[in-house]
C-alpha cells in the first residue's frame, strides 16, 4: 500500500520509520507522476516488508518539499534511519527503479 504523507506527519511517517522508506514528491499535474502510480502500488506490494511506499504532494506540503530542496517531479527520495541515503529524478519502470534501490534495501 502507498500512504500519503504531509508536512504534519512525515517526521513519524517517514523519519521515524522502522523500515528504509521509499518518498515519491508528486504533484496532481504532474503525468510522469501519474504514470508511477501503478508501479509505486507494485512495488509496495512485492517490497512491503522491506520497503516503506509513501507519496508526499509539493503543492500542499512546501515545507517538507522546501527542507529536501526537490525541485522537479517526480523525484524519489529513500530515507533510512532518519536520513536521506538516496535521490532520484523521473519516472522510470519497476525494474530500473527496483535495480537502484538494491544498494539501500
Amino acid at each position: 500500500m502507498v500512504t500519503d504523507v504531509t508536512d504534519a506527519d512525515f517526521e513519524a511517517e517517514v523519519i521515524g520509520a522502522d523500515l528504509p522508506v521509499l518518498v515519491e514528491f508528486t504533484a496532481d499535474w504532474c503525468p510522469p507522476c501519474k504514470q508511477m502510480g501503478p508501479v509505486l502500488k507494485a512495488l509496495a506490494a512485492e517490497e512491503g516488508d522491506r520497503l516503506k511506499v509513501v507519496q508526499l504532494d509539493v503543492d500542499s506540503n512546501p515545507e517538507t518539499t522546501n527542507a529536501y530542496k526537490v525541485l522537479s517531479m517526480p523525484t524519489f527520495m529513500v530515507f533510512r534511519d532518519g536520513e536521506p541515503v538516496k535521490a532520484m529524478v523521473g519516472a522510470r519502470a519497476k525494474r530500473r527503479l527496483l535495480a537502484e534501490l538494491a544498494d539501500v534495501l
